[in-house]
């Protein structure tokens, strides 16, 4: 399963790419917006600098909901640098917009998935990954993992390519679930990383290595 990190903090991704761990980067207006990143030419240039760290899969997001400005955003996006996927917002328009970019050769990621027929329409307009949205789904009561499930189950029916790219992951258990289920992708932030690294029994099994390897060292 690959990992990608949830973020436009250029520390994070250089943290996380660091660890040698991260498969690409996904970022949205609001992540932009968090990192104070404000104007056209400068949410370009971030997004060239996160493209020169990973030199991998970064999903820059249109802020355009019509069809025609989603064309003209994407393809600016798409000649940012050759690893940009144009992430578009789950629509009518952004349907045909992903069936326009998949006939061009530009690669797409349709986020704000929430429904198995959602990720099927994605799929059938060639979308290079889709984004159904784990954590938010679980926060109306509403069993996120059951639709990644669901969705991986469709795409290997009938053998579509588009891969299945976990989002709005929150915590370690979501990450272990996307991997059984068989997700393609997970993006977490660089904590949820973390996170998998720590267990306390490691905690306590180095802490008794350290101290026995002290003793002896005073012999």
């Amino acid at each position: 399963m690959k990992f990608f990190i949830d973020t436009a903090n250029l520390a994070d991704i250089r943290e996380a790419q660091e660890m040698g761990i991260l498969d690409g980067v996904t970022t949205n207006p609001s992540l932009m917006a968090k990192e104070g990143i404000t104007g056209k030419d400068n949410v370009m240039r971030h997004y060239k600098e996160i493209c020169d760290i990973v030199q991998s899969d970064v999903s820059a997001e249109v802020i355009s909901v019509t069809y025609d400005e989603m064309i003209k955003e994407g393809e600016e996006l798409a000649e940012i640098d050759e690893n940009i996927v144009v992430k578009v917002p789950m629509s009518g328009d952004s349907i045909k917009a992903i069936k326009y970019f998949s006939e061009k050769g530009i690669r797409t990621n349709c986020t704000l998935v929430f429904s198995a027929g959602q990720a099927l329409l994605a799929a059938k307009a060639g979308a290079t990954y889709v984004s159904p949205f784990v954590g938010r789904l679980d926060d109306i009561s509403t069993d996120g993992m059951a639709l990644i499930e669901q969705i991986v189950n469709i795409y290997t029916n009938y053998g579509y390519t588009t891969e299945v790219l976990a989002a709005s992951v929150r915590h370690p258990m979501h990450v272990i679930q996307c991997a059984e289920i068989g997700a393609d992708v997970m993006t977490a932030p660089l904590s949820v990383m973390k996170m998998l690294i720590n267990h306390p029994l490691t905690d306590s099994g180095l802490a008794k290595f350290l101290s026995d390897h002290a003793k002896v060292e005073k012999k």
